[in-house]
């Protein structure tokens, strides 16, 4: 008897040490776990590949290399192992060989990687970083991006003119027009192109000259250029509009690769891109959005016919947006994703009967690709797991990981699930919240909670690992989590989204303070008296505008926020953006500059606020941050500033990741745990 209960003791202890013994995730097991690529079958079908990048915090930088594995996910290797990267894996057609990028000769290049022998050859060996690259059907040509001066149409004047760049010591910049810098980069008066390059590397020539960017800097996808099934000709998306500044008409154009002028096949003045041919070759399907000057309105799922020149739309009455599509192997069918309800799911739809189906919902999904008539493989996530590479069975409807890569590192923590749930928001709308406890919640205990807000403005919570805005990183002190999909998020039908636009802070404000006192209300482990709250981007923009207004936070965290939308026009790159959602120019009557700028509003902040910005972030600027922790300071509200003269719209490298974390915890601490 002593045995058994000695046993049971055991057993007991071991119990729960499973149940309620796991630690809470820290920065270091964080930034620990794998980053998996897209999924990339081999055109035979037998092979995958993939990219798996690691971050080492002590040598503040990352490492990203090539994995291999069998079509049903066995034999899984390590595939490139050299010091320096290798990205980007593309297989040869007769699937022999897998072409990558590295930059192991100084200089980011093609290279080649025999699958049966494991030989490795440099392939190109010319001036600059490539910035991508596909491979014709034929394996003839390739097609690369590079950076160049407009007006150089030789190899020697794109070397000359690059490194008399590079050396001279003269830095200053003159500049004619605008779109001189985007995102986090001076552009330096180059343009993108697509070179057609022969895979021996001794043929090279610009086939999209011009003071035009291809493909596009902005709004584009991860598909924007291609080769028909027959090689003889290139889709791709560019944006030849004088100002690419302030328009979001992006085109699709084919281009003969015999010669010839380019024709433009879109017909919408919004944004189109991600052009894909069919199987058979007699079609191309691609995204398009109808307004122009907006970059959120739904993204429609087009077919141009090779042979009569129409276009059709397949998803005409469909609410959401088309992200990322794919053609079935008969090219008789389409399958995309979008984003619905807080996840990303996979649908398709008939050429024929244009009939919508759904496939696969209530996943967060990413990277579709056939590895057969009957089988998807992708990349799936969760907000308890990072993404893995997955198979669907589209006959059974099956689906299973084919990759364990982080099972192991993960396994250790309390990774608390999210729960959703539904309130009654601005104008009567239904609006979907999320809410996490944190780990090791003890029953019948109060918890301090931070209230996430998503950017965009026309962004979406969903089912994912994030990993900047992480909901286990911000659980794991000791707080319960939750997080709203206001009006203007996606995933809920374009009306939902469009109703952000000019209305910046009062819709979305209302379901957030609606939401929170619903949160309240439901959840009796949620301290009221112990809230802050957390946003970048838009997220920034709303926790400085609830900085003006009577608010239950204890303190808030601003991220790359805006704070004064007049100057906040004049500083950012697409000018599209803040003239759609203010509704004209700043100095035009019945614009929203003034109604939506937390400035108008500095001399009601009392919350303590963090703000955080990069000096690189040319989307919001860090001025922006600076005026706004000025008024706090002049006015005696508690606040601190922290500032990345290396980061931009986010917080990419370990060690700067790591202070990102240091600070944004004991700054909740500091009022939200005494």
């Amino acid at each position: 008897m002593r045995l058994f209960r000695y046993f049971l003791l055991i057993l007991v202890l071991l119990l729960s040490a499973t149940c309620f013994g796991k630690n809470a995730i820290t920065f270091e097991d964080f930034f620990s776990v794998n980053r998996l690529g897209s999924p990339v079958v081999s055109p035979d079908g037998k092979h995958i590949a993939f990219t798996v990048k690691k971050a080492n915090i002590l040598k503040n930088s990352y490492s990203t290399q090539i994995w291999m594995m069998n079509r049903d996910g066995t034999d899984i290797e390590q595939f490139t192992s050299h010091a320096s990267s290798s990205t980007n894996p593309v297989f040869s057609p007769d699937s022999q060989y897998l072409y990558f990028l590295s930059n192991r000769s100084g200089q980011t290049q093609i290279w080649m990687k025999s699958l049966s022998d494991g030989e490795v050859k440099q392939v190109t060996d010319i001036y600059g970083d490539l910035g991508g690259f596909i491979v014709s059907p034929q394996n003839n040509y390739f097609v690369v991006i590079r950076k160049v001066p407009p007006d150089c149409t030789t190899e020697d004047c794109i070397d000359r003119s690059g490194e008399a760049t590079k050396n001279s010591a003269v830095k200053a910049r003159v500049i004619d027009h605008l779109m001189y810098r985007h995102w986090n980069e001076w552009l330096e008066g180059n343009y993108s192109h697509l070179f057609l390059i022969s895979t021996d590397g001794k043929k090279i020539k610009d086939i999209t000259p011009g003071t035009f960017h291809t493909p596009t800097i902005a709004l584009g996808s991860s598909h924007d250029y291609c080769f028909s099934p027959d090689g003889k000709e290139i889709a791709y998306v560019t944006n030849k509009d004088i100002n690419s500044a302030t328009g979001t008409n992006n085109d699709i154009f084919i281009q003969k690769l015999n010669g010839g002028e380019p024709e433009k096949i879109s017909i919408s003045l919004g944004n189109d891109n991600s052009p894909h041919y069919s199987p058979d070759g007699k079609y191309i399907a691609y995204s398009s959005m109808k307004r122009a000057g907006f970059e959120a309105d739904r993204q429609r799922l087009m077919v141009f016919n090779r042979s009569t020149r129409k276009t059709i739309e397949l998803t005409a009455g469909f609410t959401l947006s088309v992200i990322d599509l794919r053609w079935a192997p008969g090219s008789n069918e389409i399958y995309f994703t979008t984003e619905e309800r807080g996840n990303i799911s996979i649908y398709n739809v008939s050429l024929s009967s244009k009939t919508i189906t759904p496939v696969l919902k209530g996943h967060d999904v990413k990277g579709i690709q056939f590895l057969d008539e009957n089988k998807l493989v992708f990349l799936e996530q969760s907000t308890r797991m990072p993404y893995e590479i997955y198979t669907y069975q589209i006959e059974n409807s099956h689906i299973g990981p084919l990759t364990h890569f982080n099972d192991k590192i993960l396994a250790k923590f309390d990774l608390p699930p999210y729960e959703e749930f539904w309130f009654i928001g601005s104008q009567g709308d239904s609006v979907q919240g999320f809410i996490m406890k944190p780990p090791n919640c003890e029953e019948g205990k109060k918890y301090p909670a931070i209230h996430m807000i998503h950017g965009g403005p026309q962004g979406m919570w969903s089912n994912e690992w994030h990993f900047r805005w992480n909901y286990q990183m911000f659980a794991a002190p000791g707080y319960a989590v939750y997080y709203i999909n206001f009006h203007g998020s996606r995933g809920y039908g374009q009306k939902f989204t469009d109703s952000i636009s000019q209305h910046w802070g009062d819709l979305p404000y209302e379901d957030l303070v609606i939401g929170t006192e619903y949160v309240l209300k439901n959840y009796d482990y949620v301290d009221a008296e112990r809230l802050g709250a957390a946003g970048a981007s838009y997220g920034g923009f709303m926790v400085n505008w609830i900085a003006g207004h009577k608010n239950p936070y204890k303190c808030l965290v601003s991220h790359d926020g805006s704070y004064d939308q007049k100057s906040m026009w004049g500083e950012t790159e697409e000018l599209w953006f803040p003239e759609w959602e203010m509704g004209g120019l700043p100095w035009e009557k019945g614009t929203t500059y003034d109604k939506w700028s937390p400035s108008r509003l500095a001399s009601n902040f009392k919350t303590p606020m963090l703000v955080i910005h990069g000096e690189h972030d040319y989307r919001l600027a860090y001025t922006q941050s600076l005026q706004l922790f000025t008024a706090l300071q002049r006015q005696g509200v508690p606040s601190r500033l922290l500032f990345f003269p290396d980061e931009d719209h986010f917080v990419r490298k370990p060690l700067n990741a790591q202070l990102w974390w240091k600070t944004v915890y004991g700054w909740f601490e500091k009022y939200l745990e005494n």
